[in-house]
C-alpha cells in the first residue's frame, strides 16, 4: 500500500548507516545513549539469595565482556540482598553497574532503587495483574486506572530521583496488562502505549534518567514495536535511549538466528544503545553473540559509494515523488507475480551454493537436506531440503531428487539445458537470443535498476526471477533501496536476496546473514534466499541458517519452534535440561510452537504466541497450556514432559517420527 508522510520517523536514514542519537542516561559510571558505544548486558540465572553463586556468575559474565549485570529481585528480601552482592563484587575489584529486575513487587523495586544503579520495571505487571479479561473502559474509567497506577508508581520515581538511580521501562509482549489489551489489543501499539503511560508519569515528576525497551519473542512484533516507539517519541519531542532484545529467543543456532534477525534489523538502521541476547544457556555464552552483533557497527565506515537518493533525515518524508510502498510498522509481504515456484503465495525458496565444489556428487547434497539411500535407490528429503542448488559452471551428472532444481551459469546452461536453469547477468539477459522457456534467473545490481534499460525487463516477466546482489558494506540498505525502486517502477517480478560473505567463520556469517536477510524478510521483501560463502566448507550450517532466517521472520516454517526463556533467579526448574528433553521428543513436529517458561512472569502471555506451553508454577511443579488456556496445573516435573506429549496427541498435532 502507498504510505507517505508517516507521523514521526524511526531512523535517521534508510540508505546510509547513521546512529539514532538519543539522550544520555547515567547508570553508575556508565553512560548509555548519545554517541557512546552500544552497551552489552546480560542477566544472572542464580538464586539472588545465594550471594556467592550470583557474584561468581556475574564475574564470569563481566570477564566475557558484559557491561551491565541484571539480577532478578522477586521479593523484598532478594532486593535487600543486592547490597551484599554489590559489596562482594566490589571486594573482588568489580564495579560494573547492577540492575534490579522487577516484576509484580513495587516494594522490592523501591528497596533496590536505593542499592543498585538501575531498576527495570515491567509496566505490564508493576501495578496490574493479568487475568486475560476483556474490560470495556470509558475514557473516564481508563483515566481512573491511570491515576491508580500513578499512585503506585510515583514513590519509585521519587526514590530514583533522590538516589540518582536509572530506570528501564521494559515492555514485554507476553505480559501486557488486561487494561492495555482491552484498549489497544495484543499489538505493537499496545506495547508502546504501555511504556509511554509510565514514561509520562516519570516526566510529570521531572525524572528523565530512563531507558526504554519493547521485547517480544516474535522478531516481527519486536521490530515493529521499536519503530513505532521511536516514531511516537519523535512526534512528542522525546529521545530516550533504547535497550534491544528478542525475549525467549531459545537456545543454540535457533536462538542466535532469531536474536540476530530482530536486534540486527534495528542495529542496521542505527537504532539501539544497549542490547541483550536472551539465550537458554549460561549467560556468559550470550556475550560473544552480542559482541559480534555490536562490533559490526563500531567498525562500519562511511559508505564508499552512495545509494541512490532516498536520504531521509528526521522524519520519513520521502524526497521527490518517491513514496514508500510498504509500512515499516506492520508486516505485509510484497506482492509479486508467480514465476515457477517463486513469488505469489509460495513460501520463499532456499538456494544452496555449491559452485565452489570441483565435482558435484550425490554426497554433496547431504548438506542441502537430501540423502541418497543406496539399498532403496531413493532420495530421503528432509524438512530443510533446499529448493535449488547453484553449481556455477559445473554440471550434475546423476539423477537428482524430483523436488530439486539446478541453477547454472548461462554458458554452462547453453551446453546442457536438461533440468537446468540459467543464471544471467542483467546485460547478458537483454542481449541473449537463447533463454529458458520456463525459468530464468537474472543477477541485478543497484546500477542495473537505475539504468535506462531496466524497464525492458518487463517484457520477459513470465519467466524471470531477479537475483538482487550487492557488494556494499551496508548491503541491507542498498537492497532495500532496490526493492523500493522496483515497487516504484511497478515491476512485480519475484526476487531472490543473494548475499556473499568472504569470512571464514561460519558462526559469524550466520549472525551477519540473519541480520542482513532477516531485516528484509521482516519488511515483507524477498521470494528466495541465497547465502554464498566461498571460504566455508560447513555448507550444512549455511543451509540451516537460511531456513532459520525464514523461520525467525515467520515467512517459512520448516521445523518445531521453541520459545524458551533464558532463565533467571525466578526459574523453578532446570531450563536448559528441560528444553533439551522437550526438543529431543518433539523436534520433528514441523510448524508447532512450544513455549518453555521458567516462571509465570511472561509465561501465560507468551503462550499466546505458542501452540503449547510448559510453565514453572512452583518448585517441582509445572502447568501446561494450550495457547493461553491452562490445561493441567501443578504437574510433577518428572511427569510433565510426558504429559506435554499427551496434550499434543490429544489435540491432533502429534505425528510419529520418521525412521
Amino acid at each position: 500500500m502507498e504510505q507517505k508522510n508517516l507521523e514521526g520517523g524511526y531512523c535517521r536514514s534508510l540508505t546510509a548507516y547513521e546512529r539514532l542519537i538519543t539522550r544520555e542516561v547515567k547508570v553508575g559510571d556508565l553512560i548509555i545513549g548519545g554517541n557512546h558505544p552500544i552497551r552489552i548486558q546480560s542477566m544472572t540465572t542464580t538464586d539472588t539469595m545465594d550471594t556467592i553463586a550470583t557474584v561468581e556468575q556475574s564475574i564470569r559474565m563481566i570477564d566475557a565482556g558484559c557491561e551491565l549485570v541484571r539480577i532478578t529481585a522477586p521479593s523484598l528480601n532478594d532486593a535487600k540482598n543486592l547490597a551484599n552482592i554489590r559489596n562482594e563484587l566490589k571486594k573482588r575489584g568489580y564495579t560494573v553497574p547492577l540492575i534490579a529486575d522487577i516484576h509484580f513487587t513495587p516494594n522490592a523495586a523501591e528497596a533496590a532503587a536505593r542499592i543498585v544503579e538501575k531498576v527495570r520495571v515491567n509496566p505490564g505487571n508493576y501495578a496490574d495483574k493479568k487475568k486475560f479479561e476483556t474490560i470495556d473502559y470509558s475514557d473516564s474509567t481508563y483515566e481512573e486506572e491511570l491515576d491508580r497506577i500513578r499512585e503506585r508508581f510515583v514513590p519509585l520515581v521519587k526514590i530514583c530521583k533522590e538516589y540518582g538511580t536509572a530506570m528501564r521501562i521494559g515492555t514485554n509482549h507476553g505480559s501486557l496488562s488486561d487494561r492495555i489489551m482491552s484498549r489497544y489489543g495484543d499489538t505493537p501499539l499496545g506495547m508502546v502505549e504501555s511504556a509511554l503511560e509510565f514514561l509520562r508519569i516519570c516526566e510529570d515528576e521531572n525524572y528523565f534518567n530512563i531507558v526504554l525497551s519493547m521485547k517480544a519473542s516474535n522478531p516481527q512484533v519486536m521490530v515493529q514495536a521499536y519503530r513505532l516507539l521511536i516514531a511516537k517519541m519523535n512526534s512528542a519531542g522525546m529521545n530516550y535511549p533504547l535497550h534491544l532484545g528478542v525475549t525467549e529467543a531459545g537456545e543454540g543456532e535457533d536462538g542466535r538466528i532469531k536474536s540476530a534477525a530482530g536486534i540486527g534489523t534495528l542495529l542496521e538502521d542505527g537504532i539501539g544503545d544497549t542490547i541483550r541476547v536472551s539465550l537458554t544457556e549460561d549467560p556468559e555464552f550470550e556475550i560473544p553473540v552480542a559482541k559480534a552483533l555490536v562490533d559490526r557497527y563500531s567498525k562500519r565506515k562511511v559508505l564508499s559509494k552512495p545509494i541512490h537518493d532516498i536520504t531521509i533525515t528526521g522524519k520519513l518524508n520521502i524526497e521527490s515523488d518517491l513514496q514508500l510502498s510498504y509500512s515499516p510498522f506492520e508486516y505485509q509481504r510484497r506482492k509479486s507475480t508467480p514465476v515457477g515456484n517463486f513469488g505469489g503465495h509460495d513460501v520463499p525458496r532456499v538456494i544452496a551454493d555449491l559452485s565452489g565444489l570441483e565435482n558435484i556428487s550425490a554426497a554433496a547434497l547431504f548438506s542441502c537436506g537430501y540423502q541418497y539411500v543406496v539399498d532403496a535407490d531413493k532420495w530421503n528429503i528432509g524438512d530443510q531440503a533446499c529448493d535449488y542448488i547453484f553449481t556455477g559452471n559445473n554440471q550434475v551428472d546423476f539423477d537428482i531428487p524430483g523436488t530439486l532444481g539446478v541453477i547454472v551459469n548461462q554458458k554452462s546452461w547453453e551446453q546442457n539445458r536438461i533440468r537446468n536453469y540459467p543464471l544471467f547477468t542483467f546485460n547478458e539477459y537483454l542481449d541473449s537470443e537463447l533463454r529458458s522457456a520456463s525459468l530464468n534467473f537474472v543477477l541485478v545490481t543497484i546500477e542495473d535498476i537505475f539504468s535506462d534499460t531496466f524497464n525492458s525487463i518487463k517484457k520477459f516477466s513470465s519467466t524471470t526471477v531477479l537475483v538482487f546482489e550487492t557488494e556494499n558494506e551496508h548491503g541491507m540498505a542498498e537492497q532495500r533501496r532496490m526493492f523500493i525502486e522496483l515497487n516504484r517502477c511497478k515491476i512485480d517480478l519475484p526476487v531472490i536476496i543473494r548475499r556473499s560473505y568472504s569470512l571464514d567463520n561460519v558462526d559469524e556469517i550466520s549472525l551477519y546473514a540473519s541480520t542482513d536477510n532477516g531485516a528484509l524478510f521482516l519488511d515483507g521483501f524477498g521470494d528466495g534466499i541465497w547465502i554464498s560463502a566461498p571460504r566455508i566448507t560447513a555448507r550444512k550450517q549455511l543451509n540451516s541458517t537460511a531456513f532459520g532466517i525464514l523461520q525467525a521472520s515467520r515467512t517459512r516454517i520448516s521445523k518445531t519452534e521453541y520459545i524458551s526463556c533464558p532463565s533467571c533467579g525466578r526459574t523453578l526448574f532446570d531450563l536448559q535440561e528441560t528444553t533439551a528433553k522437550i526438543r529431543t521428543r518433539t523436534d520433528h513436529l514441523k510448524g508447532i510452537k512450544i513455549g518453555i517458561m521458567g516462571c509465570i512472569v511472561n509465561g501465560p502471555g507468551e503462550m499466546a504466541d505458542a501452540d503449547y506451553g510448559y510453565v514453572g508454577t512452583g518448585v517441582g511443579k509445572i502447568t501446561l497450556y494450550k495457547g493461553r488456556e491452562v490445561v493441567s496445573r501443578n504437574i510433577d516435573s518428572e511427569k510433565a514432559v510426558d504429559e506435554l506429549i499427551n496434550l499434543i496427541r490429544e489435540n491432533g498435532d502429534w505425528v510419529e517420527r520418521r525412521s
